[in-house]
């Protein structure tokens, strides 16, 4: 089962710093995301989110794909990739896997302008040595939400509410 954490921070670009970081932690095998998701409020109060991974493109490219194959049963594979990649863009378009979309943007109507969040699920994690990697936004975030256990949430907002 996978583990929420919410992060606020009081500017639009350390929410996505901070992603990137667990990004190349991942790669390190220090942590196992199954989804993350900055989520930024304009200036103007408007809420976008922006996934990590693109399901329409996705979509498209496997749609495609199958499209092709089952288009050369029929002799027709030029049709066949065309139609299954625009019904695999539609299907990834309204896809949502992770974390939800209408919950992110609930809680996001309640941060001021100019802010910013990331959510992420995490599946697993070495947690000192993150932490050891997450030293640089120490004093920058609050945590707003997390599924953890009382010790390791409290472990968390130590490292990163700090001044």
């Amino acid at each position: 089962m996978s583990t929420l954490v919410a992060i606020v921070f009081d500017d639009p670009t350390t929410a996505f710093e901070m992603r990137t970081s667990l990004l190349k932690m991942q790669k390190e095998h220090l942590i196992d995301l199954e989804d993350s998701v900055v989520v930024t409020k304009t200036e103007s109060g408007k809420t976008k989110l922006d996934q990590a991974t693109n399901l329409t493109a996705a979509g498209a490219i496997g749609g495609g794909f199958w499209g092709m194959l089952i288009g050369m049963i029929f002799l027709n594979p030029l049709l066949g990739a065309a139609v299954g990649a625009t019904a695999g863009a539609v299907t990834g378009k309204f896809t949502d896997i992770g974390l939800s979309n209408q919950m992110m943007k609930d809680i996001a109507a309640s941060f001021k302008p100019g802010s910013s969040a990331l959510f992420v699920l995490v599946r697993r994690a070495t947690v000192d040595k993150v932490l050891e990697g997450l030293k640089e936004f120490a004093g920058r975030g609050k945590v707003y939400q997390t599924s953890l256990d009382k010790d390791t949430e409290q472990t968390l907002r130590e490292a990163l509410e700090a001044a």
